[in-house]
Formats: C-alpha cells, sequence, structure tokens
C-alpha cells in the first residue's frame, strides 16, 4: 500500500471525474437522478442567490447569522458567512447554528474497492469542502479547450458561502473485513436494532458513507453534495438521499422552527458547553477523540390526516401549545414542564404526549442533540403530499437515541401520524488539522 505521505489532498480535485461506476444502477442513485430530483432545490436556489446579490450591493452590512433583525425580529440570513472546515476540534455542521436547508446523502463502497481508495477519496473530499465552504469553486466552471469538460458544475457560481458545512460520516461498513480496519472500528459504532414502530425500507437505510451539507441558500448545499458525488466515481455509488429545508431545530440566538404539522420543534435541545461535553462529544476514544456518532431517520408524516385533527388533540399529543409552544403546565415556550401536575386526577401532560416520553427528566437524565430538517418528496402514490422530517440527531452514544426513540415507538401519541422509513447510523470522526483530511487516524 501507499503510505500518507503519497497522499495530497489537493492533488486530485481539478481532475474530470471518472465514469460512473458499474455497480451504480445496481441499488444506488444514478447521477441523472440524483441532478433530475434536485431540480427543484435547484430553482428555489436561485432566489436566495439573487437575494445574495442584492446584499452585496446595499449600504447596511447583514446582521451576523442567527441574530435577531431589527425590524422583523426574526433569525435574520447573513450569506457571506464562511465556517471554517481545518484546524476545528470537531466538524463543522453539528454544533454549528442550524443553517436553513440540508441535502444529506449516503454512498455504499463499490465491490474491490480498496483501503487506499477510501483514504484518496477522505482526503479528496475534505479538500473540496475546505473550498467549496468558503465559497471558491473546486476547478474549472469553464475549461479553455471546447472538448474539455467542467471540474466544477458552475451553478453556485458567483454565490455567497451561505455559511455551508458539510459533515462527514463514517458507517459500520467501513470497518468491516474489506479494508483492513476492523481494529480502528469506534468502540460503540454498530448497525441499529430494530426499533418499536420501524416500517424501514432498504433503499432509505444504511450505508457505508454519510454527506450533510447545510447552508441557507439552497443552491449551495445541492452544488455542494452534486460535486462531492461526482468525484466518487469508481470507488463508491449513491445510495439514498433527502433534500431538507426550513430547519426543524434551532441553535444559540435562533427562534425555535416549527415542523410540517406546525408545531415548534427543539425547544429542549442540547445548548450549554456542559451538556455538550457530556452528552455529544467522545472523550479519550482513541482517534475518534473529538468526534461524535450521528443517526439518521427518515420520518414520514400522514400531513392530511395530522391537517384534520381538532386542536385540542393536537397540543395533548405534543404537550405543548402550538402558536406560543408553551408546555400546557406553563404560558410560555421555554417554561419547564411540570409532568406531575394534575387536574381532577389527570395529568395535565399526559403521560404518553411526545414531549413527556423525549423529556430528559423522564429519561435518566439524557439528552441528545437534534439537527433535523423538514422534507417534502411532492406526491405518493395515492396522491396525497409525501412530506415530513430528515431526523438527524448527534450522541457520544448511540444506544441514548435507541433508549429513547424504543420509549416513543412504544407509547409516544404521535405515532399514529409518523412512520419511520429510513434509518442509518455513522461515526463522525473529529475535524481535521491543515494539511490533512478526515479521518486520516484511520490509515496512521
Amino acid at each position: 500500500m501507499t503510505g500518507e505521505s503519497d497522499l495530497d489532498p489537493a492533488a486530485s480535485i481539478d481532475a474530470p471525474p471518472g465514469p460512473p461506476s458499474a455497480d451504480s444502477g445496481r441499488s444506488g442513485l444514478s447521477r441523472r437522478r440524483l441532478i433530475a430530483g434536485g431540480a427543484a432545490a435547484a430553482a428555489a436556489g436561485a432566489v436566495v442567490g439573487a437575494g445574495a446579490t442584492a446584499a452585496f450591493g446595499s449600504s447596511t452590512a447583514a446582521p451576523a447569522a442567527g441574530v435577531p433583525g431589527p425590524a422583523s425580529g426574526g433569525d435574520a440570513v447573513d450569506l457571506t458567512h464562511r465556517v471554517p472546515f481545518y484546524d476545528q476540534a470537531h466538524q463543522a455542521g453539528i454544533r454549528t447554528p442550524p443553517q436553513r436547508h440540508s441535502v444529506f446523502m449516503t454512498f455504499n463502497l463499490n465491490r474491490g474497492t480498496t483501503r487506499q481508495d477510501l483514504q484518496v477519496l477522505l482526503a479528496r473530499w475534505s479538500a473540496a469542502i475546505a473550498q467549496l465552504t468558503q465559497g471558491k469553486a473546486i476547478g474549472t466552471v469553464e475549461p479553455a479547450r471546447p472538448d474539455a469538460v467542467a471540474t466544477d458544475t458552475g451553478e453556485a457560481h458567483g454565490l455567497a458561502p451561505a455559511s455551508l458545512t458539510v459533515t462527514v460520516g463514517l458507517g459500520p461498513g467501513v470497518f468491516d473485513k474489506r479494508f483492513d480496519l476492523a481494529h480502528k472500528r469506534p468502540a460503540l459504532l454498530r448497525e441499529l436494532p430494530r426499533i418499536p414502530g420501524d416500517t424501514l425500507r432498504p433503499e432509505l437505510s444504511g450505508g457505508d458513507l454519510s454527506l450533510q451539507a447545510c447552508a441557507d441558500d439552497p443552491q449551495v448545499a445541492y452544488h455542494a453534495i452534486r460535486n462531492l458525488a461526482r468525484m466518487v466515481t469508481t470507488t463508491a455509488h449513491t445510495h439514498w438521499v433527502v433534500m431538507g429545508f426550513g430547519r426543524a431545530s434551532a441553535g444559540p440566538g435562533q427562534e425555535t422552527p416549527r415542523n410540517l404539522m406546525g408545531f415548534k420543534d427543539g425547544t429542549r435541545n442540547v445548548v450549554s458547553d456542559a451538556d455538550y461535553d457530556q452528552f455529544v462529544w467522545l472523550r479519550d476514544a482513541d482517534w475518534m477523540t473529538g468526534g461524535t456518532y450521528q443517526v439518521v431517520r427518515k420520518i414520514a408524516m400522514t400531513i392530511e390526516t395530522w391537517d384534520f385533527d381538532r386542536i385540542s388533540d393536537q397540543q395533548r399529543i405534543f404537550g405543548r401549545t402550538k402558536d406560543e409552544g408553551a408546555p400546557l403546565t406553563g404560558e410560555r415556550e421555554f417554561d419547564t414542564p411540570d409532568f406531575g401536575k394534575q387536574v381532577e386526577g389527570a395529568h395535565v401532560i399526559d403521560e404518553t404526549s411526545h414531549i413527556a416520553l423525549a423529556a430528559p427528566e423522564n429519561n435518566r437524565g439524557v439528552k441528545i442533540l437534534r439537527r433535523g430538517y423538514n422534507y417534502t418528496d411532492g406526491l405518493n402514490s395515492q396522491g396525497l403530499l409525501d412530506a415530513g422530517l430528515l431526523f438527524i440527531s448527534y450522541q457520544n452514544d448511540p444506544q441514548h437515541f435507541v433508549d429513547l426513540q424504543s420509549r416513543l415507538g412504544r407509547f409516544d401519541l404521535l405515532n399514529e401520524y409518523i412512520r419511520h422509513i429510513g434509518s442509518a447510523v455513522f461515526a463522525v470522526p473529529p475535524g481535521p488539522v491543515t494539511g490533512s483530511y478526515i479521518g486520516k487516524a484511520l490509515f496512521d
């Protein structure tokens, strides 16, 4: 095997993508389907991109991302903001204040892929992500030779970086016998067990590698995933993808967003340094120190049935008011729920409501970082809205998610209106230093 000194992370970025893998039409999405599926997102991005151009010409500087604007009272977006990629203890896109759009894609490594192929792919991806997050192309957009193929597809050319982050995950399959990496397997990385209520589809589950691109411009996020997917050539093929919008979680200084059921989502999320250290980041974990575990679930909602449910029942199911988002025992969104309060012998917050089952005080204090997005896939085969939640969580022990979701899967009143149809788990390595790449310690 060629040693690490032979790998220049930036060396291969300008090389045009090779032909699609022979396996790519078998079980994954072809690039043609990926491009066609993203047409709506690209069109939507053109509107945001136009807004960015207008902002550049304005004499008034935009507020920093996540800081409420003085006039609107809501979140403001600074499309010029750049998120650093190198020299961070943790990968970006985890504690980064959630951006407004996301594209999540998984890949499976092809038969015949070698350990060095995987190493080169991670090095090339890292170098490309470093470019993209700074608002730069990963190569030529318009080659000088008329018979040349552009390295960068160009749809983000001229757009601001829009706080783009790309987070890379490694699935359990990376650590099987194919790559002689079993001795490097993160201690808690294994396929998730079947959880009560799961109706998982194989085509929406698992994966050897994951890319989570988030940005405040959907076209910037789409461009990142599209160009990184082109770089896999014969090493891997796409497996499943979800395009998210309208973030379903909030960071510091951001207003709590709403899910597609109209309720605020992420009110009691991980926020403090102490909680991140206790529940999210890995410590004393060898090469994974500073990393975490990513759990992804695609949750379909029967939205049109939900829309006809009476408001009192909707609020009982969530345990919160729909407008303010306050617990049913309080008046304001961030009031602490009183799960013991009763009126005429009945709990004010139903014991099987969503917030009661998920609350840390009812789960031995366990918390997970939720960083999800809404999604829509148009209409289903019955002509009904096909939409829901791209649930993404980060935790230093995937069993924390399994335990929480097992309770929810058994008892949650919300289960009448949702179905978990996709699922995957990944190890997310720490951030790379300048000149290195994500996962380098795997090959040391």
